[in-house]
């Protein structure tokens, strides 16, 4: 089987704007969220992981009038193209694939105040590009100056590692030669906060610390973060032949849907367990991360995969604690932080938690130093997805 390499990457997080900073973030455990006051409903606090960085001038290149998830999008691709190496992009067949759960809805909040007023004349002609959900991956073709196959996936918080898969299909079925994929997302309206809240999945008024606790019975909810991160896949063969920094390897993604609810999930945890037995296979990874993020059945759902498939014989960790979870995106950060890992040999901590109530899992709490050659990533998202990846060292 045709071999798909992971040449280069870019990545926007909460206290991060480079791969120098997300090491220094993921190897010391440094929590990067804050407290947004009056956010929330009835004015209350939430907290929240921000990007202040502003992207409206990339490259020279004015994007004012695009939704700041494109923005994101298109300044984590610049950097992944050039540690990719990708000077000719004209040169070859080129697929871009972003995925997002939120898209533009801070933009189509905005855009209400006009139409619920019935100010039409002022009403800004931008606003179909603001609002629409492929302004993501068009906005990246775009600023690229390229006429790519391009797609945009809205499968929840699972977006980017479908994206992942998607372009290995493409690779692997040679209708793409590189593919440029991954998420980004800017979730911090009052209709993304309002509708989690109304689901009691957000902590209220609570402070950095108590707030997303991975792997913990005492807390629930989970801290919403703007985020991108987006992946330059190749060939093994084209990556070698052009002289690539190839920088790990991505094995088949394993995706399934609970089938139970847009509003529910399974939580027997048996879907997410044929989902992340299927992306192992018969290789036993170093240790897990997992998109545990400090919502009860959401990180139960990880805790029986992990005590199912591997009892106490891999370590398991979350980085939710530091960056947050930027739905659509959080894959694509778990598997730059896996990237990470493996380079500079050691397993990120999970911060915030000390276990409660999962004492059985071989949580890792303090940052542990050693060589990482394949990490399994978990994913899960609202309306039952969920989807894994094996990452191996090249």
């Amino acid at each position: 089987m045709t071999r798909i390499v992971i040449t280069g990457y870019g990545v926007k997080a909460p206290g991060v704007s480079n791969r120098d900073e997300f090491r220094k973030v993921l190897e010391k455990g440094i929590c990067t969220q804050e407290v947004l006051q009056g956010i929330g409903p009835k004015n209350s606090s939430i907290v929240c992981g921000v990007i202040h960085e502003n992207f409206e001038i990339i490259s020279g290149k004015k994007y004012n009038r695009y939704p700041r998830v494109s923005q994101l999008a298109i300044a984590a691709t610049v950097d992944a193209v050039e540690m990719a190496g990708l000077h000719n992009l004209n040169d070859c067949r080129i697929a871009v694939i972003i995925g997002t759960s939120t898209g533009g809805y801070r933009e189509f909040e905005s855009s209400i105040t006009y139409t619920t007023n019935d100010t039409y004349d002022n009403f800004p002609y931008w606003t179909a590009g603001l609002v629409n959900m492929h302004s993501v991956s068009s906005a990246v073709a775009a600023h690229l100056g390229i006429k790519p196959q391009a797609f945009t996936l809205s499968t929840g918080c699972t977006a980017s590692t479908d994206a992942v898969l998607m372009g290995q299909l493409l690779l692997e079925s040679n209708k793409a030669d590189v593919c440029i994929v991954g998420g980004a997302e800017t979730p911090l309206s009052r209709i993304v906060i309002y509708s989690l809240a109304r689901l009691n999945l957000l902590p209220i008024d609570k402070d950095v610390n108590q707030s997303g606790v991975p792997f913990s019975s005492k807390h629930n909810g989970f801290v919403i973060s703007e985020g991108a991160g987006v992946l330059i896949l190749e060939r093994e063969v084209d990556a070698v032949s052009r002289k690539a920094p190839i920088l790990g390897v991505i094995h088949p993604v394993s995706t399934n849907n609970d089938g139970v609810s847009i509003n529910g999930m399974d939580r027997t945890g048996k879907t997410m367990i044929s989902a992340l037995k299927n992306a192992i296979g018969d290789i036993t990874p170093t240790y897990l991360n997992s998109q545990a993020l400090g919502l009860k059945d959401n990180d139960r759902i990880d805790s029986i995969a992990h005590q199912t498939l591997f009892g106490t014989s891999i370590p398991i960790t979350s980085i939710k604690g530091m960056i947050g979870h930027a739905f659509g995106a959080s894959g694509a950060l778990q598997i730059i932080s896996s990237l990470l890992s493996i380079e500079h040999g050691f397993i990120p901590p999970t911060i915030k938690s000390s276990g409660e109530g999962y004492s059985h899992l071989p949580i890792v709490f303090q940052t542990r130093y050693c060589e990482v050659s394949h990490v399994a990533i978990t994913s899960h998202g609202y309306g039952g997805n969920n989807a894994c990846v094996l990452l191996s060292k090249y």
